[in-house]
């Protein structure tokens, strides 16, 4: 497709019309589907390789919940919101150009960490990059779908949240399985087969190959994204008589948020959700490895695909069920994740603790796709309670509110209760005297007696399950707050679903 040049600011909004050709709107919003859908994939590669990863560097379930959780989100919240200012005033694709590029990059190096320390750094570049590609495509897709259309387009969008997860599984799972002989024959068909020695990798890296392997080819996504889609002129697809004021400063969005109190009520609700939808994904993997010794690639292929798409599923299902049931019950958008998240507490459960087989993927699967039915509504919600220039650092507050709860403590929380657990688990064994969370987790069990050994194995595995299972009850409060939000909801909105 040739470059179009950005329309400009001065441009006339049609009023309440959609931007550009039904053709050309698709290809848009299934591009900005593919970047968040790559933003994903980078995102949850960790939680792919979560058990390699704590193996080679020897780490707690705290310290990968650290390393999962509080650095990654606190600099992805405070680069979220100056970069979504720059969103509402400069080329919003041209800003999602240079973010992709800065992520992909980061998610490469996370391949080439030699250290603990090395791979917290480059995980927090990846936060950086990630911090500016939300906000202006939900800003763009303001402006290129009509306020009755936006629902069903945000829903769409959101799908890249569950489909990142399942070409983060896909892709890593398959990655994640090659040995290391295949990964040092590729190296040799660039001229470097002893890499892996001279950065001094030792055995079993496959899971640094996945992060480069993932990594690099987001750099030439950011180059057709930037030569192939236009800027819109802003508020374009705002009804008449609309505000056009072409900025809003921080202090001013906050000033309209202030009045706003669905947008609180469904932000908190919503935190809540990521926070245990981040402690999951964090350690699935490794739950299902230390409980049925299944390897990181064969759970990703066989579980973190299929729970991935059902996911995907529950996205559209909720996007589509607010656009079909809105014009009965107009705080649809807000009830209907409150339903979901409460449906998805018993099957979740009932997943961890089933045997492996098709009936745990089922029930898990069905409580995924009930828990991802929130996503699309709280993009609706953040955007459509404030006038156009506010949008993207609507949305940049949201998400800042979102990564320090949800993704900051999501992962730590699991973390330490998996700790706490399998240290309970110990002592009521009868060896807390004899042994720790420390030395059950070692890799070589061998100097230890039968019994030692299976002590060690069961707390590993017990006591993540258990804190996995704990987590699953913040859904309550979670579903609390989107009630509350749909009762002022309709008070609250601007964009009308004309």
């Amino acid at each position: 497709m040739a470059i179009a040049p950005a329309a400009p600011a001065s441009a006339s909004p049609a009023g309440g019309q959609s931007f550009g050709t039904p053709g050309y709107r698709a290809y848009v919003l299934l591009s900005l589907t593919f970047v968040y859908t790559l933003n994903f994939i980078d995102r949850n590669l960790l939680g792919v390789v979560a058990q390699p990863i704590i193996a080679e560097f020897g780490l707690s379930d705290t310290e990968y919940g650290f390393l999962n959780g509080p650095p990654f989100a606190l600099f992805y919240a405070l680069m979220g919101i100056p970069i979504a200012m720059a969103a509402d005033r400069f080329n919003r694709v041209a800003i999602m150009a240079l973010c992709i590029a800065v992520w992909s990059l980061m998610t490469a190096l996370c391949g080439f960490a030699s250290s603990f320390v090395f791979l917290l750094i480059a995980r927090v570049g990846v936060a950086i990059g990630e911090a500016g590609g939300t906000p202006p495509s939900n800003s763009l897709i303001g402006d290129y779908f009509k306020p009755k259309s936006r629902a069903n387009a945000l829903g769409i969008f959101a799908t890249g949240v569950t489909l990142g997860g399942a070409l983060a599984s896909g892709f890593g799972g398959v990655i994640v399985s090659l040995t290391d002989e295949t990964v040092v024959s590729f190296f040799a068909m660039f001229g470097v087969p002893d890499l892996h020695v001279q950065l001094g990798w030792g055995e079993n890296f496959g899971w640094r190959f996945a992060f480069i392997a993932l990594g690099l080819p987001g750099l030439i996504v950011a180059l057709v994204l930037f030569l192939t889609v236009k800027e819109p002129p802003r508020g374009y697809s705002d009804p008449p008589g609309a505000q056009r004021v072409q900025k809003a400063s921080f202090v001013d969005t906050l000033k309209e948020l202030g009045s706003k109190p669905t947008f609180w009520t469904m932000a908190i609700g919503a935190a809540l959700v990521a926070l245990v939808g981040y402690g999951l994904f964090g350690f699935q993997a490794p739950m299902m490895d230390r409980l049925h010794g299944m390897h990181p690639g064969t759970f990703a292929l066989q579980y973190g695909v299929p729970l991935a798409l059902v996911s995907a599923v529950g996205t559209f299902l909720g996007g589509y069920l607010t656009e079909l049931l809105t014009p009965r019950f107009s705080n649809a958008v807000a009830w209907i994740p409150a339903v979901g998240l409460l449906a998805s507490i018993p099957l979740y459960i009932a997943g961890f603790y089933a045997e492996p087989g098709m009936f745990q993927l089922i029930i898990w699967g069905a409580g995924a796709m009930f828990h991802y039915a929130y996503i699309g509504a709280q993009y609706t919600i953040g955007q459509g309670v404030v006038s156009q220039r506010s949008r993207a650092t609507a949305i940049a507050i949201l998400l800042f509110i979102i990564a320090l709860i949800g993704n900051g403590l999501g992962p730590q929380i699991v973390g330490i209760l998996s700790d706490m657990f399998m240290n309970m688990q110990i002592q009521a064994s009868g060896m807390g005297g004899e042994l720790t969370n420390a030395i059950c987790r070692a890799r070589d069990l061998s100097a230890l007696t039968a019994e030692q050994q299976a002590v060690c194995v069961g707390a590993y595995g017990e006591g993540l399950r258990q804190s996995m299972a704990a987590t699953v009850l913040f859904f309550i409060p979670a579903a609390a707050f989107y009630l509350l939000a749909s009762l002022t909801l309709k008070k609250d909105l601007v964009a009308k679903p004309i």
